[in-house]
């Protein structure tokens, strides 16, 4: 992921000249570039135990604030998905809509059923009229097509098992969730006393949760640049114009939206940013602008195609569907 880059603090301050030796130093208060000199050289935070247990700590900010959150990632296969059953009922359109999803699935798998037993019936029926003879007759061919058809079932069946491990294998996020919300902390302390109070989330069905919940301080949360988000600018920065897109802000955006969909199961979302979709065709295009060469050439042209009305629309719309279901705590 790239790491944006602001022009206002990428100089270097000039340093002041040091003082001769048998000039008093100055105090504190006159010497403004000290304080800058201590900020440049502290430390960076502590990665040991993020990295001992497989958890990051995250920030994103929405237009509703800003907050501390966790994100990991595992195969999926080692994952339960968040119960998004209560949050869904919350929606009453939804809600209806699932109803008829579910009535419709009902009536399908009613209709299979009465086919598959009058099939058997007719099967039965002439069985019995045949006779012997129509059974012999039809045995030969249907060894054969047994036959062909078992080494066509195996082969599915080989194909669909190779799917289905390579689709468990698969590392997939989870954050720090519960019943379908994202749990947003608006300081490292709240997020911290959270942890330790052993309160039921997603997260917690993670090998390495008690080990971080034992050892984890305020201190900890500390978000590298790679895993903080500003999605409360990217709507504005679209109606800026092509000319003023972030390019490293709209990627990083896509990628922790893709994220927080596929985590909190809002299949809107993830339509939204779908291959082929034209919030898709901008990522692609603002990722091959940051190249250089014919590509990033190329990646600039195709930007000047997207129009800046649509894609601040269509991202107004994720980040509304994403803040809905953000559970915030103080």
């Amino acid at each position: 992921m790239g790491t944006r880059t602001h022009p206002e603090v990428s100089v270097a301050r000039q340093s002041p000249q040091r003082p001769d030796a048998d000039e008093p130093e100055l105090d504190d208060t006159e010497t403004p570039a000290a304080a800058d000199e201590v900020e440049i050289d502290r430390p960076a935070a502590d990665r040991a135990l993020w990295d001992e247990v497989r958890i990051d700590p995250v920030e994103i900010a929405l237009p509703a604030g800003t907050g501390y959150t966790l994100r990991a990632y595992r195969s999926a296969r080692e994952l339960t998905p968040t119960d998004v059953a209560e949050r869904d009922l919350d929606d009453p359109f939804l809600a209806r809509r699932q109803v008829v999803e579910t009535e419709d699935d009902e009536e399908v798998v009613i209709l299979d059923e009465e086919f598959a037993a009058l099939s058997a019936e007719e099967d039965d029926e002439d069985g019995k009229k045949d006779g012997e003879r129509a059974a012999t007759r039809r045995r030969g061919k249907a060894d054969a097509d047994d036959e062909t058809e078992a080494a066509a079932d195996e082969a599915d069946d080989d194909e669909s098992d190779e799917d289905d491990d390579a689709a468990g294998d698969e590392e997939v996020p989870v954050f720090l969730t519960h019943k379908g919300r994202l749990l947003l902390f608006k300081t490292p302390e709240s997020l911290v006393t959270f942890i330790r109070s052993g309160a039921p989330n997603d997260l917690s069905q993670l090998d390495s949760w008690n080990e971080l919940s034992e050892r984890l301080e305020p201190a900890d949360i500390a978000p590298s640049d790679e895993d903080t988000y500003e999605l409360d600018l990217v709507v504005e920065n679209l109606r800026g114009g092509h000319d003023a897109w972030d390019p490293a802000l709209l990627i990083e955006a896509g990628e922790v939206a893709r994220d927080l969909a596929y985590a909190l199961r809002l299949p809107a979302v993830l339509d939204m940013l779908s291959a082929g979709s034209s919030l898709d065709d901008l990522d692609e295009a603002l990722r091959a602008s940051v190249n250089g060469g014919i590509g990033g050439f190329l990646g600039r042209r195709r930007l000047k195609k997207i129009g800046a009305q649509t894609a601040s629309l269509g991202w107004r719309t994720i980040v509304g569907k994403i803040s809905a279901v953000v559970d915030w705590r103080d």
